[in-house]
């Protein structure tokens, strides 16, 4: 009971701070960290254990396949070269880094479990930083990059991690050729996986027509996708995310336009609600361990965590401007440039698998201490906190101060697409003339309104930010005035008994679709 009631407020906790961080404009990811670290250092306050396991086994599956699903397979390819070279280059790179620092500066540490820290912190969670560089609209290219990372620096990192830990528990040393061979295994392994669970789930959903269980059967594959790829000890990270990227390529095929509304408001709520919930775990994990540990040396752990987050900041900086300066010199004409480095190079805060990872470290180890053990977390803990809220922060600052813009590519594509769409429509129209000549009044409506959108769109796509675009909003407002009307009168008519709660549903949900329809 007590467990239901803790869920309950922490769902009612991270509900207020994510409103707040909507009012005050902070990232609502480094708002639940600090929100759970003021409660968890009230008196009175239970211990909340979040399970590694529960953040491998529920919350990363859907999390990874979401994100893939929503991923542009174009902009992915395009950037791939980067991409790969972030997520597995840059990733290991500042493992090997961070494994010589906790050799030198922590007491006790063995160069397993040094690596495996490496490994722990060397992954970006971009969950805090694409949603304020799409909320600052900078452009799609740097999202695309930071998304692409993060789909697939985690199986790097878990690459590793298991590696070391498998080594420390063991008492023998890495190996780094044993380490490349078991990588490329898990890698193609997860990637094999996740194509068949994809081609599967496609092919069901095919052959779906109810809604419900359309959404049902979305919400099993990531874990469809991630729990077998693990038990065959590949990588269900790759797994879930080939899923995703294999299924969102065809969304539109296997899926209705009920089923996709429907869904995207599931998911949608899902992802917010884990995100949230870790988030928040984050900072009464780290109130909980500060709380039991010696003041001396969290303090100076905590001080091996800061140096360890500046050494991170600083060798992703150097990769990024390296990436920067090999494809001017190849002369790529979609070569990361110097304000865009910028921006790439301080988007880099550590968040859930990091938690996990420290977390799931075995509590005793042959040859290790267990305070070996806790420098591990702490540390952990600490680059999470200095990466998420102090890069956090100023990222918004950051991208400002270098004058990053949105892409205009972006609009002129979305532009072209609504023109030919017009286009087709208007063809069509006058096909089903030809077809249907006795529903004349309705064809000529069809065919006013999409010569009306014609209009528009040529006068935006001629002079974008005119009196055409003005017009547009006040167009759309007169229509949700209507429509706001008939959702009145339709209230009123439930009020007064003149028609039933199920016909209000079912009248309001064509309301609901037209307003939907207006607004895209």
């Amino acid at each position: 009971m007590l467990a239901a009631e803790l869920l309950l407020a922490l769902l009612v906790v991270v509900a207020v701070l994510v409103t707040i961080s909507r009012r005050i404009r902070v990232p609502y990811p480094v708002l639940l960290l600090l929100g759970g670290l003021v409660v968890g250092l009230v008196p009175g306050i239970p211990r909340l254990e979040l399970d590694p396991e529960i953040v491998f086994l529920v919350v990363l599956p859907p999390l990874l396949y979401v994100s893939a699903f929503l991923t542009p397979i174009r902009d992915f390819r395009t950037n791939l070269k980067n991409i790969s070279s972030l997520a597995i280059g840059l990733v290991a790179v500042s493992a090997g880094v961070v494994a010589v620092i906790a050799m030198a500066l922590v007491p006790g540490m063995s160069w397993p479990l040094a690596a495996a820290l490496g490994a722990i912190v060397s992954p970006p969670d971009a969950v805090a930083a694409t949603a304020i560089a799409q909320r600052l609209a900078v452009p799609r290219r740097i999202v695309s990059i930071l998304e692409g990372e993060s789909l697939l620096n985690d199986a790097t990192a878990l690459t590793i991690y298991r590696a070391a830990i498998g080594a420390a528990v063991a008492a023998v040393a890495v190996s780094v050729v044993g380490s490349l061979g078991s990588f490329v295994f898990v890698a193609v392994g997860g990637i094999l996986i996740g194509l068949a669970i994809g081609w599967v789930t496609s092919w069901v959903r095919i052959h779906l027509t109810d809604t419900p269980v359309e959404i049902t059967v979305s919400l099993i594959t990531p874990y469809a996708a991630y729990l077998p790829a693990e038990l065959l000890g590949v990588s269900g990270v790759l797994a879930a995310v080939t899923a995703g990227l294999f299924l969102g390529r065809r969304s539109s095929r296997i899926m209705g336009s009920e089923a996709r509304l429907a869904g995207r408001a599931v998911w949608e709520s899902l992802v917010f609600l884990l995100t949230g919930v870790v988030f928040l775990a984050i900072g009464f994990q780290i109130s909980s361990i500060s709380r039991q540990m010696d003041r001396t040396t969290l303090l100076q752990l905590a001080a091996v965590g800061v140096l360890v987050s500046l050494a991170l900041v600083a060798v992703r900086a150097v990769w990024v401007f390296t990436l920067s300066l090999r494809d001017l010199l190849v002369k790529d004409q979609r070569r990361i440039r110097l304000r865009e480095s910028i921006v790439l190079s301080w988007a880099g805060m550590r968040g859930v698998v990091s938690l996990a990872a420290a977390l799931a470290i075995p509590i005793t180890l042959p040859g290790s201490a267990l305070p070996a053990r806790d420098a591990i977390i702490i540390i952990t803990f600490t680059v999470i906190l200095v990466t998420l809220v102090g890069q956090g922060l100023t990222l918004p600052l950051v991208i400002r101060a270098v004058g990053l813009g949105g892409d205009a590519d972006d609009g002129h594509e979305e532009s072209h697409a609504r023109r030919e769409l017009i286009d087709e429509a208007l063809r069509r129209i006058d096909d089903l003339e030809k077809k249907w000549p006795d529903h004349k009044p309705l064809i000529d409506q069809l065919r006013t309104g999409y010569q009306h959108r014609a209009e528009h769109e040529e006068q935006l796509h001629e002079a974008p930010g005119n009196e055409a675009e003005q017009e547009l909003v006040e167009h759309r407002q007169i229509r949700s005035d209507v429509i706001d009307a008939q959702r009145d009168a339709l209230a009123a008519m439930r009020d007064r008994g003149a028609i039933d709660d199920d016909v209000m549903r079912n009248i309001e949900r064509e309301l609901d679709l037209e307003e939907i329809r207006m607004e895209a």
